[in-house]
This record gives structure tokens, C-alpha cells and sequence, in this order.
């Protein structure tokens, strides 16, 4: 099997090779400059239909950091979507029957229009969401990739990938192999059990509810005397670190993963969308964050529209059977409202990174073939506006930014922050 890493080295040695004695790229591909001492910010318009708005000039658009505006420096309008019509109506490339190794072109001789690369987060689904999205996955496919598509199916953890391919057999291959880590990892009950999120709150935030909800559910799993309560707050707070310390680990690997595989990304022509797939994660820790930035300033540089869908389907926030305390009132109103918290703040990730590089977020859907459907469709127009890091303290910290547009009865998607770049050290 050969990953997409290879393959798109490969493929671009091949793409560069051949537009050296093309002519220069269509206005549809317009070549940013990369400047370090910027950022970039995609925005999707769309009016009152949910249709992408093309027509926005520069002057229309303001940019907020930390609610003070920001001249826009550069600006450009990326047309991402490929129209079925244009993919049918692809002329032939020139065939090359010397090169036998993975190519850009398919059988018919045409060049892919649109690469898609659909990313499980098998780090943090479960084994139930797992078998849900695999059976809407393998449906989708099918009706979803033309013979001018390119797709690659891959996991984070367990690194399962089909490579770059249009071969249906071999991406349904790929996707019945997948498996949540849930499967090699324990399956028993922590006691207490802590999430990522509240071991943040224990740990870093010095929350004292969310340290209380720990104690009590320790007193209840370990089946303590509510006397023996120095013994439970040991328990907690043990248990907080251990999960702090898993969770930043598993946060940092698939950011990492998936600012990599974007870069790669970057290199292929055509739309290049990634779709991932995942219950969403924590990512408030300073770490965390500057990770996620990375990562948005990689895929508006690279062109790279990410899509996200929440593996979770419908989900309530409310205690499963298997999760309720056998405590007093107290003790399950505690753990509910840990619980709600845990839930919602997974989720704000999947928004973010969709936002941000004009990509689509669908939640509370149980329609799994309908999203994936949605999500393999880039926005037609994306607004990259670019504004100056100069005057902008280099301390490392998170600047919160606003997008405004002078136009009435339309929606906007936009990055919503960024990390000032802290100055290089010197020996």
C-alpha cells in the first residue's frame, strides 16, 4: 500500500515536470505569496439561500484584532468549487506510457479536479460512532466521487490509509479495516473517571466543582466511606493528571497529523478538501491552541478547505445508563453537569477549523450519507484577505478576530483568531 505521502511526492514531481512547458496557470489558481510576518483570513459569503456570494471587493470587507481594525493588505478571490459539468467536459492531458509510477491521471487521461481526503479520528470515536460512519462512508462513496475525483481514506491513530485513488473497491477496502482505539485500549471504568476537559479544570483552571464531582464519584465507584474523603481527593486528582496528561497527547498528535497532511495537501492541484470525521476533542490549553492556529494558517496558505462532522450523530448530554452514579442527588447532579460540559466544549473545534477555512461543520445529524455528501463539495468562492503582523506585539498570545462585510442579509465564515508569533531567541 502506498500513502499519500509518497504518492504526492510523486504526483508533484509529475505536475511540475509537465507545467514547466505549459502555459502559465488559469486566474482560477492564483499563485499567494507566502509572507511570515501576516496572517491569513478565508472567509465564505453566503446570502439568504445559503449560496456562496462571488462579487465582494476589498473595500466591502473589515477585519477586527482584539476589536481594533486591521488595514487588509492582500486579497484575493479563490474559486475552489468544481461544477459536475466542468468535470465531465475535462480535456484529455497529455498521456505519458513511460511512467508507470502513481500518476494524476486516470485511465481515461484526465487530471483529477478534486482530491478529497476523508480523516477518521479513531483516537477519540467510539466503537458505536465508528460502525455508524463506516456504513455511511462506504454508501456515500459510490455516489459521490466522479472519474475526475481523487480521494484517500485514512485513520490518525491505527494510520490506516488507502492512498490516493479512485478505485471504490479499494477506499471500501480501507474503510471496513477501520477501528476506534477504544478496541486495543482498556475497556474497563476508570474510577473516578476524568475527561480531558475536567482534568483541564482540575488541573489548570483550579476549578473546585469540577474536583468536588471527582471526589464524589471516587467515594461512589471505589465504594469508599464518605469519611475516607482525603483518600478520594487523591484519587481525583491522580486520575485528573493521568487523563490531563493523555489527552494533551492525543490533542497534539492530531493536530500535528493533520497540519502535515494539509501541507502535503497543498502541493496537488485542483480542490483539495479534507473531511474530517470525529466526536471532536479539547483544545482550550495553551498548546492546544497555538496548534490548532498552525494548522489554520497552513490550510488558508495551501488553499485547503477542511470540512468536519460529528461522528456523535444526535447526541444528548444527559447520562447514559451505564454512566449514572449510584450517589445521592447531589453526586449525579454533579456528574450531569460535568458530563453537559465535557460534550459541548469537544465540540467547539470541529467549528472552528470549518470556519476558518471556508469549509462546512454539520452536528446533531444522524444523516451520516447526507453529510458526507455536503462536506465533499467545497464552497464556490473563498475571500482570502491578508493584513500585516507590523506593530503587533510578539508575546505569544491568542488575538481574537471579526470579519465584518458591507452587505446586508448575508452570513459570514471566517477565521476567528490567531497566535502573535513570539520572537525568535538568540544565544
Amino acid at each position: 500500500m502506498v500513502s499519500l505521502c509518497c504518492l504526492v511526492l510523486l504526483q508533484c514531481a509529475r505536475v511540475a515536470a509537465q507545467q514547466s512547458n505549459e502555459a502559465a496557470p488559469p486566474t482560477g489558481a492564483t499563485k499567494i505569496e507566502v509572507n511570515v510576518n501576516s496572517v491569513l483570513v478565508p472567509v465564505v459569503v453566503r446570502d439568504a439561500a445559503g449560496r456562496a456570494v462571488g462579487d465582494l471587493k476589498k473595500e466591502d470587507f473589515q477585519i477586527l484584532d482584539k476589536d481594533k481594525p486591521r488595514a487588509i493588505s492582500g486579497f484575493t478571490v479563490e474559486k475552489r468549487a468544481v461544477a459536475e459539468n466542468d468535470a465531465q467536459a475535462a480535456e484529455p492531458a497529455p498521456a505519458d506510457p513511460g511512467d508507470m509510477a502513481p500518476s494524476l491521471h486516470q485511465q481515461h487521461g484526465r487530471t483529477p479536479l478534486r482530491f478529497i481526503v476523508f480523516l477518521f479520528d479513531d483516537i477519540n470515536m467510539s466503537s458505536a460512532d465508528m460502525v455508524g460512519m463506516k456504513k455511511a462512508a462506504t454508501q456515500m462513496l459510490a455516489g459521490s466521487l466522479t472519474d475526475a475525483d481523487m480521494a484517500d481514506v485514512m485513520s490518525i491513530f491505527g494510520r490506516t490509509d488507502s492512498g490516493v485513488t479512485n478505485d471504490l473497491a479499494k477506499l471500501e477496502e480501507t474503510i471496513a479495516k477501520l477501528q476506534p482505539r477504544t478496541l486495543t485500549a482498556h475497556t474497563g471504568r476508570d474510577c473516578p473517571s476524568v475527561d480531558h476537559y475536567h482534568a483541564d479544570r482540575i488541573e489548570n483552571k483550579q476549578d473546585t466543582a469540577a474536583l468536588e464531582a471527582a471526589i464524589q464519584d471516587a467515594i461512589v465507584c471505589a465504594h469508599l466511606d464518605p469519611r475516607m474523603r482525603a483518600e478520594a481527593e487523591f484519587m481525583a486528582r491522580h486520575a485528573a493528571k493521568e487523563a490531563l496528561a493523555v489527552g494533551e497527547q492525543d490533542v497534539r498528535a492530531t493536530l500535528i497529523f493533520m497540519r502535515e497532511m494539509v501541507r502535503k495537501m497543498g502541493a496537488l492541484p485542483g480542490q483539495r478538501t479534507l473531511i474530517l470525521i470525529s466526536p471532536g476533542f479539547y483544545t482550550v490549553t495553551q498548546e492546544a491552541m497555538t496548534l490548532e492556529s498552525q494548522l489554520l494558517e497552513v490550510a488558508a496558505r495551501s488553499n485547503v478547505t477542511i470540512s468536519t462532522l460529528d461522528a456523535r450523530g444526535l447526541y444528548t448530554t444527559i447520562l447514559g445508563a451505564n454512566e449514572t452514579l449510584l450517589g445521592n442527588t447531589r453526586v449525579t447532579q454533579l456528574k450531569s453537569q460535568a458530563h453537559a460540559e465535557s460534550m459541548t466544549m469537544t465540540e467547539d473545534v470541529m467549528g472552528e477549523l470549518a470556519d476558518a477555512t471556508g469549509g462546512t461543520y454539520i452536528h446533531n445529524s444522524n444523516d451520516f450519507q447526507g453529510g458526507l455528501k455536503r462536506l465533499a463539495a467545497a464552497p464556490e468562492y473563498v475571500y482570502l484577505l491578508e493584513f500585516s503582523l507590523d506593530g503587533v506585539k510578539p508575546d505569544g498570545n491568542y488575538h481574537h478576530l471579526k470579519v465584518r462585510v458591507d452587505r446586508n442579509d448575508v452570513k459570514l465564515q471566517a477565521r476567528r483568531g490567531y497566535f502573535a508569533p513570539k520572537p525568535s531567541k538568540s544565544k
